[in-house]
């Protein structure tokens, strides 16, 4: 499974490829559930470690829409290969909210097994907790060689500790996972951020230092499509770090007469709209990234002139 982290157990019939949830859709599709334990280290797939997200309550979307091939495939996924981007959407979709609404469950086998068919030898059968829901943050990718991650455009592995978290008329349903999950049936749409107030925070990822000056984008009222910087009097466009959505390689304010350490970017949501208005955010690298940063996540605090 992705990362390392642990086998995923769960499932949801595929509803049309053609309704893979692209990064500015609020309709809402039906697809397979799987689970996992949590983020790798140090960071899931959208970049940022598990302790420096907004929620817990978190999501992994596929990385690859390739029914029936379980190999290999570069990534980010270059444009000549656009017909297999999944709904990981080469990083586009993190920092994002879904929200998920539990449906029925598998009475036969749902496996995920490579090939095979989702519910085999049963039927999908409906219960008491069918109509449960939750509001989940998209944090992770899935790229696994299973029927899960590649054969269904619509699947979400979620974070196993929110299972019992979905709510009916306001209270947790309690018992979902275990003994009555078996690969659960799920209806999922992006939804903006809930409650949301303040502003961006922003942090620099493990490594980063004056000559690699990468930053983590976190606390978003509607996901990331890019990152701005203003260096040697000109607005520029950041290079994503890989497909890492939320992580951006930025460069200083002036770089003369040597490599500078004092920031300023902007940041654009998953909407294509400027965040904030188009708000400006100064910031410098702290001295304990001098030779590069030593944690995963090093956040900063930062002026909005």
């Amino acid at each position: 499974m992705h990362k390392g982290v642990v086998s995923r157990l769960t499932s949801v019939a595929v509803l049309a490829a053609g309704l893979l949830a692209g990064p500015a859709s609020a309709a809402s599709v039906t697809g397979n559930a799987t689970y996992f334990a949590g983020l790798g280290s140090p960071y899931g797939g959208c970049g940022l470690p598990q302790s420096a997200l907004d929620s817990q309550n978190f999501v992994a979307l596929n990385v690859f829409n390739t029914p029936g091939d379980y190999g290999w495939h570069q990534r980010p996924i270059p444009a000549s290969m656009s017909n297999i981007i999944g709904s990981f959407d080469n990083g586009l979709n993190c920092g994002r909210y879904v929200q998920v609404t539990i449906g029925d469950h598998c009475t036969g086998t749902n496996d995920g097994a490579p090939g095979q068919p989702f519910c085999r030898n049963g039927s999908w059968v409906s219960d008491k907790y069918d109509g449960a829901t939750l509001t989940m943050l998209v944090a992770d990718s899935c790229a696994d060689s299973n029927a899960w991650c590649r054969d269904d455009p619509n699947h979400l592995d979620l974070a196993q500790n929110s299972l019992n978290l979905f709510a009916q008329a306001g209270q947790p349903v309690g018992d979902l996972y275990p003994n009555h999950w078996n690969n659960r049936h799920i209806s999922w749409q992006f939804v903006p951020a809930p409650d949301y107030s303040g502003d961006i925070r922003i942090g620099f990822i493990q490594s980063a230092q004056p000559y690699w000056p990468v930053i983590a984008i976190s606390h978003l009222p509607n996901g990331i499509h890019g990152v701005q910087y203003y260096s040697n009097g000109v607005w520029h466009s950041a290079t994503m770090d890989s497909d890492m959505g939320q992580d951006y390689q930025i460069a200083p304010t002036t770089t003369t007469p040597s490599q500078g350490t004092q920031y300023q970017i902007r940041v654009v949501d998953a909407s294509d709209a400027p965040v904030a208005g188009g708000r400006t955010y100064q910031f410098s690298l702290p001295s304990s990234c001098a030779s590069g940063c030593g944690a995963a996540y090093t956040a900063v605090t930062y002026t909005t002139p």
